[in-house]
């Protein structure tokens, strides 16, 4: 049945479905850290904790026509909200014209929590269990299902990714005498393995360390020079990273 659908609907399905999800991940993302659950009650605004109605939660619409500000209290809506949703969208649109199926839909889902994922740790320097759990476990399926890389790849690419990061971590703590790497970081580079396989491995790391140099860089161009306290959100570099090896290879 799915097969029958013309390619050109994977891309608007995927991209629909993308947006609704940003909104919730960016929800997520400013609750969860918290401590706050964002699976109890309607959404409300930060502002003045006046409950939303259902024509201020369509995704990307209603910020356009809210002008980024609650109704009531003129609070302004975090700009968060919409760049999320305009991922998750893009992550749809991506997947559905990479490959219209079952391949575009498995790779959107891992794509939209790997944004979740990405998003927690640049908004908190943390990688949620759940989440990295929950895109091991969608790879594994996505594997017994069929989906390339084979199974075999994607287990190897599982124990390689989580080893390869824990080994570099307690190396650096053993040199330098303090923690360079968070305890999630490993676990996510083991999840992305079981995504993509063992082959990814080396590029995904790679891109995902270009991608941190060049913010150093644009930090010191930008006159902020960067001190041995500063800190980067490599699960969201490697969020990323696997992301885009994806498409590209799709």
């Amino acid at each position: 049945m799915l097969s029958a659908l013309p390619p050109i609907v994977w891309p608007v399905l995927l991209g629909v479905l993308g947006a609704v999800f940003g909104s919730f991940i960016a929800t997520l993302t400013i609750r969860w850290p918290q401590g706050r659950s964002v699976a109890v009650g309607r959404s409300a605004c930060d502002g003045c904790g006046r409950t939303l109605r259902a024509t201020e939660l369509l995704p990307l619409a209603s910020f356009v026509a809210l002008w980024g500000r609650c109704s009531r209290c003129g609070t302004r809506i975090a700009p968060s909200h919409v760049v999320t949703e305009l991922l998750g969208a893009a992550i749809g649109i991506i997947a559905g014209l990479a490959a219209p199926g079952f391949d575009g839909v498995a790779g959107a889902v891992c794509g939209w929590l790997l944004l979740a994922l990405g998003a927690v740790d640049l908004a908190a320097f943390w990688l949620p269990d759940r989440l990295t759990l929950t895109l091991a476990i969608t790879a594994l399926v996505g594997g017994m299902a069929g989906a390339a890389p084979d199974l075999g790849e994607r287990l190897i690419g599982g124990a390689g990714g989580f080893v390869i990061l824990w080994l570099i971590a307690a190396l650096y703590r053993q040199i330098r005498g303090r923690t360079g790497l968070g305890g999630g970081d490993p676990k996510l580079f083991g999840a992305i393995g079981l995504w993509l396989g063992w082959r990814a491995l080396p590029v995904v790391l790679l891109i995902a360390s270009l991608a941190g140099l060049a913010v150093v860089l644009v930090m010191a161009v930008a006159g902020r020079r960067p001190t041995v306290t500063d800190r980067l959100p490599l699960g969201t570099l490697l969020a990323g990273a696997a992301f885009l090896y994806w498409a590209l290879s799709a």
